[in-house]
């Protein structure tokens, strides 16, 4: 809650009708975060995975169509960004709906930010392939890219498979390449580590507190000694 503003606050109790991944959740943040008025007033439209593609997009938005001003919040991280609520925004633009972002904490920029890692030219990956095979190819592949652009890559992974994804990467990318997790972001158990893959397999270097079983986390990776390696190479 640190990351978040004054002004977050008093938009929070301007508006009295939100847009949500999960109204428990959602009724929850907004108590701690300030809300003024009683939670009986607010209208709540759940675009939950289980009721999102149920009406249109378009039906969300028939308040703000209408002038009034509605709330996107997502479950998780921030809205648009990996989240589902992108389709909303851009259903509000066809619609000719003002769309006005406000400050709060993004997982994927704050965990680049902690990294070290270059900030100057980074990809945002989504999710790796599920099947073992796939996915040892594309941790490869990524790994290449970064190395040949000087980029940084970026990824995440459905939490209760971080452990699985972990494993692949200290098997499949180079001592040299550097890899950091960054979990429980803005939270109390929030840590971020970066090493070499070799540091990491060793197990002499950092190591989380907790697993990282169903634990929201960022995955970052570096692979600029190969870079060097190419330049050398050429020469």
């Amino acid at each position: 809650m640190s990351s978040f503003t004054d002004f977050s606050r008093q938009i929070i109790n301007e508006i009295s009708e939100y847009i949500v991944e999960n109204e428990k959740t959602a009724r929850k943040f907004l108590k701690q975060a300030g809300l003024q008025r009683p939670q009986s007033e607010l209208i709540i439209h759940d675009y939950g995975k289980h009721a999102r593609g149920a009406v249109p997009a378009s039906e969300y938005l028939r308040s703000a169509k209408a002038g009034h001003d509605l709330g996107l919040m997502s479950e998780a991280g921030c809205p648009g960004i990996a989240d589902p609520g992108a389709e909303i925004v851009a259903e509000a633009h066809r619609l000719g709906i003002e769309v006005i972002p406000l400050v709060g904490p993004n997982s994927i920029l704050l965990a680049l930010m902690a990294s070290g890692f270059n900030g100057q030219s980074f990809v945002f990956q989504g999710y790796l392939p599920i099947e073992k095979s796939p996915r040892t190819a594309r941790i490869k592949e990524l790994e290449r890219e970064s190395a040949q652009r000087n980029q940084t890559q970026i990824f995440i992974e459905t939490p209760f498979r971080n452990n699985a994804v972990l494993e692949e990467l200290l098997k499949t990318l180079d001592s040299r390449t550097e890899l950091c997790v960054a979990v429980d972001l803005t939270g109390s158990t929030e840590q971020v580590i970066r090493q070499s893959v070799g540091q990491w397999r060793s197990g002499q270097g950092k190591s989380f507190k907790e697993d990282l079983h169903k634990r929201p986390a960022i995955f970052l990776l570096y692979s600029h000694h190969l870079l060097s390696s190419h330049k050398q190479s050429k020469r």
